[in-house]
């Protein structure tokens, strides 16, 4: 008899205090559904390298180590030591609306974190705009209001703006 799939839920992280709600609210999401959690942080290049000189291998290297460093710093401050072992975590290449919207593929959410209530009107940015018209799933916004000042607790509630 197979067995009924695994839901997976992806959420973007950067290191900021939004994508750590967002981290926060898609752990306790995950373990509610009984679901596998992806976390995928994105780095680029900067721009500007690309007009000053060539980007050595050794700075490609550097800057993907530091992105590394950043989602394991991440990861342990707002799951702790020992987080479930049903959480994935990889760092990714690219633009990160592009790579979070592919990444949704297969996915049966997306979560993001945002700084600023773009719902009451203000604008939102480019990579929730991408992600929210170009997600192969639906898209959960953890906005503001649900960052506390210290990174919130395993199994702790938190509003969210949903969306899609």
């Amino acid at each position: 008899m197979p067995s009924e799939p695994v839901p997976v839920i992806v959420v973007g992280v950067t290191g900021s205090s939004a994508s750590a709600a967002a981290l926060s609210w898609a752990a306790d999401e995950a373990r509610r559904r009984h679901a596998r959690l992806r976390v995928v942080r994105v780095w680029k290049q900067d721009c500007h390298a690309y007009y000053a000189a060539p980007v050595s291998l050794l700075d490609r290297q550097r800057r993907e180590e530091a992105a590394r460093r950043e989602l394991a710093a991440t990861l342990h401050t707002v799951l702790g030591a020992d987080p479930p072992g049903s959480i994935s975590a990889e760092v990714l290449e690219g633009d990160a609306e592009r790579v979070l919207a592919d990444a949704s593929a297969g996915a049966d959410l997306l979560v993001l974190g945002s700084a600023s209530v773009y719902l009451a009107g203000r604008p939102a940015g480019p990579v929730i705009r991408t992600c929210l018209s170009h997600a192969h799933c639906p898209v959960v916004v953890v906005g503001p209001e649900a960052m506390p000042a210290e990174p919130a607790l395993a199994g702790q509630s938190m509003p969210v703006a949903a969306t899609r």
